[in-house]
């Protein structure tokens, strides 16, 4: 019980860091992604509404007031990135009121240097900075290059089949690889260009495979410092615990004193007094009584952190047969069949004293709560590295899950009603069950399978005893 409870302190505590840490490391990337993602359609746009001439987009960096007259001021000659003839000559208009920023996707726009001045200095730095080109579709569909920036001069057939794909894809805006475009449509035909941002990307990437890394490793750091830490955490729990099973232990003591003295007093007056219904009462009640003490300080021994057995090879089909005998002619009485099947050679390692009290408990509570005139059956096989027990009877009506899950808890009933009829069960006898398979190294659970309660016991395989030479 105890390893069971630091086992699910550590499982709950690792899930809970991981799924912190793994919610962080996306919610970092996720927003380095968007940034990066804007920065480069914020200079693609900028570039592709400029048409290239990225120098005469900022007269001195400096907002300029309105011209009295209308007219708009002459463009500085461009020193760097070299344009089309077509687009050199082009004059553009002042803007008119209510116009928003170039760049955006209506098409047919007109680069207006007046609208420059509402980007900031960082998007015109990195405008100037970044490595792009642009190549324009005619109507017949021919591609001619238009302009480029720190680009290599040949190269000009893949910056081509960039373009070719980018047009024929029917996208707008898009990555292509390492490379951003954005598509614009004017009376002249279509023009694309290209943003390189391998280095950003590569950033991204980066940041994201570090965050991994890092995120892996402070899961196992926690996993390391949460299963240091799990006894301290559980300590209070741990010493409740403790602090019942000695009470239960201490009491089941005290008590086994005035029993063994009411046990002998009745069996004076049997003498004295024959055939007394009373005495006969008080005897049964005795016998109950020191039954329930036994079952406690069983499972209070079981449930220890280290219990004291004898662990043995034990092979398996003899010991449910040999467990079985008194439980088939119960269920015979009852006008039922008990069958056991199991493979031959399966063997476990295990307290043969601890062993058999779990099958007896698992027998007697198949053949005691089994319904209608069905078999009981009684089943065992290798499953993997585990060997499977199952114990299978009809019920008057399906459990559900919780009930199923609940089953193995201290003085549970599934069902009170049926609990009444059966009053010699405490109903402590399963959880005895669960502690004896989870000191083995084993689980036990229970399921609803057509209209059957399915008892399963999983138990590791264990190895033949050496013969003697």
């Amino acid at each position: 019980m105890i390893k069971k409870l630091q086992r699910r302190f550590t499982r709950i505590a690792l899930l809970s860091l991981t799924a912190a840490m793994v919610l962080v490391v996306l919610v970092v990337n996720l927003s380095n992604w968007i940034s990066v993602r804007q920065e480069l359609m914020g200079t693609l746009t900028l570039i592709a509404g400029s048409g290239g001439v990225l120098d005469a987009a900022m007269p001195g960096d400096e907002p300029q007031p309105p011209v009295p007259d209308g007219t708009v001021p002459q463009l500085p000659e461009r020193t760097a990135s070299p344009v089309s003839e077509e687009t050199a000559s082009a004059v553009p208009e002042p803007p008119e009121s209510g116009e928003g920023m170039p760049g955006e996707r209506e098409t047919e726009r007109a680069f207006n240097p007046w609208e420059w001045n509402r980007w900031s200095r960082r998007a015109r730095n990195l405008a100037r900075e970044s490595r792009w080109f642009s190549v324009r579709e005619s109507a017949d569909g021919e591609l001619t290059p238009q302009s480029q920036q720190l680009w290599e001069t040949s190269g000009e057939d893949s910056r081509l089949e960039l373009a070719r794909q980018a047009l024929d894809s029917g996208r707008t805006e898009a990555f292509l690889g390492d490379y951003l475009y954005v598509v614009r449509t004017t009376d002249a035909g279509r023009t694309v260009t290209f943003l390189n941002g391998e280095t950003r990307i590569a950033a991204a990437r980066t940041l994201a495979l570090i965050s991994a890394a890092a995120c892996v490793g402070g899961i196992l750091l926690a996993w390391l410092l949460v299963v240091l830490a799990s006894r301290k955490a559980v300590e209070p729990t741990l010493r409740n615990m403790e602090a019942q099973k000695r009470f239960i232990t201490d009491a089941s003591h005290e008590l086994k004193t005035p029993l063994s003295v009411i046990s002998a007093s009745m069996e004076l007056l049997q003498t004295e007094i024959p055939g007394n219904q009373w005495v006969r009462r008080t005897q049964k009640q005795t016998a109950v009584m020191r039954r329930l003490v036994d079952e406690l300080v069983f499972l209070s021994r079981m449930e220890e952190e280290n219990p004291t057995l004898e662990i043995v090879p034990l092979q398996v089909r003899p010991l449910l047969r040999e467990t079985a005998e008194p439980f088939a002619a119960m269920a015979e009485f009852q006008g039922r069949e008990l069958e056991v099947e199991a493979e031959d050679g399966l063997w476990i390692n295990g307290d043969r004293d601890s062993v058999s009290r779990m099958f007896s408990t698992l027998f007697d509570n198949a053949v005691k709560y089994a319904a209608g005139q069905g078999k009981i059956l009684v089943s065992a096989r290798a499953d993997g590295r585990q060997i499977a027990v199952s114990f299978s009877n009809e019920v008057s009506e399906p459990l559900s899950k919780e009930q199923c899950d609940r089953m193995f808890d201290r003085f549970y009933r599934t069902d009170p009603s049926r609990s009444k009829e059966k009053k010699e069960g405490f109903g402590i006898g399963l959880a005895i069950a669960a502690a004896v398979a989870e000191n083995h190294g084993g689980s036990i659970s229970a399921v609803m399978e057509d209209n059957r309660l399915v008892i399963t016991c999983l138990l590791p395989k264990g190895q033949p005893p050496e013969r003697k030479k």
